[in-house]
């Protein structure tokens, strides 16, 4: 092989390469269809100017005819009139006629035989581009949403969603971090003087049923809350008038559930 049929081949392989990569199928769909309805429209005057020629082949053997008859009856008019030259005449003019009349009507035939073919490769052809649009249209379609999930899987890779979603765990953990921890404080700022007499009243039924049942099982009398004395002594010297009074009070309740 010489090197220029070398460098030929290259050459071809490299374009037809770059006329692939060019290719845009919407684009070769739509020219497609544009190519094939130039067609269509040149067979169609292709067929009208065979349908044309075809009227005038008509129209000239018929006029053929009509000539050739007319001097047909012509030659008859000699012979009766007894001029067998005119007659001949006649006759040999005619025969033209009828000869011209006779290839006319073979061309007639060839013609017809013509517009009967080109009428039906347009019909065909009419088809065919009837099914190319459509097929057009479906390939078309099929591109675009091609292109599209081309360009949102290129989307979605440029995405990182490791990071995503490390954020997420993320704020999720912080989140429930302030929900534990304002959890804990409202427990702790709750527990205040509702909650500490809560307690002792429920301490207290406790204790009260413990004592009754102690009391049923030794067969004597409830005991009766005591007081120590040493607390209430040295409580009572430091304590402020105010304090006396609260102190009395507390005295007060103590005998009184001291007498129940």
């Amino acid at each position: 092989m010489g090197l220029f049929d070398r460098l030929s081949r290259v050459v071809r392989a490299n374009l037809n390469d770059l006329v692939s990569q060019a290719e845009d199928p919407e684009k070769v769909l739509e020219q497609a269809v544009i190519d094939m309805q130039e067609d269509l429209v040149q067979l169609r005057q292709a067929v009208a100017r065979t349908i044309a020629e075809q009227k005038r082949t008509e129209q000239r053997y018929n006029s053929d005819i009509t000539e050739a008859g007319k001097w047909e009856q012509r030659a008859k008019l000699a012979l009766t009139k007894g001029d067998e030259a005119l007659a001949k005449e006649a006759l040999t003019r005619k025969k033209t006629f009828s000869d011209t009349a006779a290839t006319l009507k073979a061309q007639l035939e060839q013609q017809s035989g013509q517009v009967e073919s080109l009428r039906r490769n347009l019909v065909a052809l009419e088809g065919k581009i009837s099914e190319a649009k459509t097929k057009k249209n479906m390939l078309q379609a099929r591109a675009k949403a091609a292109k599209a999930n081309e360009e949102l899987q290129k989307t979605l890779g440029g995405i990182d969603t490791s990071s995503a979603m490390g954020a997420f765990e993320r704020m999720e953990n912080k989140v429930l971090d302030l929900e534990a921890r304002s959890q804990a404080v409202g427990e702790l700022g709750g527990y205040g003087i509702e909650q500490q007499f809560a307690q002792l009243e429920s301490s207290s039924d406790v204790d009260d049923e413990l004592a009754m049942l102690k009391a049923q099982m030794s067969g004597g009398a409830l005991p009766a809350a005591s007081s120590p004395a040493t607390p209430q002594i040295e409580a009572a010297k430091t304590a402020t008038p105010t304090d006396g009074v609260i102190d009395a009070e507390l005295e007060d309740l103590r005998r009184k559930l001291n007498d129940l």
